[in-house]
């Protein structure tokens, strides 16, 4: 019997698979949890009796990176299977260095996940067909990321993990003033546009891992 728990934020998608995977006799769902920190949580009174997380990589508290380190640092038995929408190559990069055993993207099938769970059960790897095999980031918006300081790149992963530019000036040892400034440049160099879209380019280019 294959003991799972599934960490995903999405209600209706653990009872999909849920239901799914009712009908299959080798797979029994342990765990369900809503958030990274729950899930390490489950872990901490039930890991051995667990076999495979499938796990989404934005979730609240922890991410689901961060949850992966933890878990292949503590318990080596369990084996990871990222289950997300995130298909940028940075992501199952930082997944895969993280010990995660499969990575597949939402818009997989069912039957695939499953296909995915007995692979990885049985010692193997199992990456989806559709992740691309080298970063899909276009070469001019890499060479308006080389417009920006190192200081810049730094408040954009801040920004990324959804810091106000208070905290990010706390963390700098700055003024707001001056991460405000900052900002102010950053969407200029980059040629962004609205109140949002300096998030959104964040989130788009790989930068948020909550």
């Amino acid at each position: 019997m294959i003991n799972i728990v599934i960490a995903e934020d999405h209600n209706s998608l653990i009872d999909g698979i849920d239901v799914f995977f009712k009908f299959e006799k080798d797979i029994n769902i342990i765990g369900k949890v809503n958030d990274g920190l729950a899930l390490l949580e489950f872990l901490e009174e039930r890991n051995r009796h667990v076999n495979i997380v499938i796990i989404d990589i934005r979730m609240p508290n922890v991410d689901g990176i961060e949850a992966t380190n933890q878990i292949t640092a503590k318990y080596p038995h369990i084996k990871v299977i990222a289950f997300t929408m995130f298909r940028k190559r940075d992501f199952v990069n930082k997944m895969i260095a993280a010990g995660a055993k499969g990575y597949l993207l939402k818009n997989a099938r069912l039957p695939i996940l499953l296909e995915a769970i007995r692979a990885v059960y049985a010692g193997e790897t199992y990456y989806d067909s559709d992740l691309p095999l080298e970063d899909e980031s276009s070469t001019a918006e890499i060479k308006k990321e080389k417009l920006l300081t190192k200081t810049q790149n730094q408040i954009l992963e801040l920004i990324g993990q959804r810091m106000s530019s208070q905290e990010i000036a706390d963390k700098l040892f700055v003024s707001k003033h001056t991460i405000l400034t900052h900002r102010k440049n950053i969407t200029k160099k980059l040629n962004l546009k609205g109140r949002d879209a300096l998030l959104s380019y964040v989130l788009n280019r790989g930068y948020d891992f909550d």
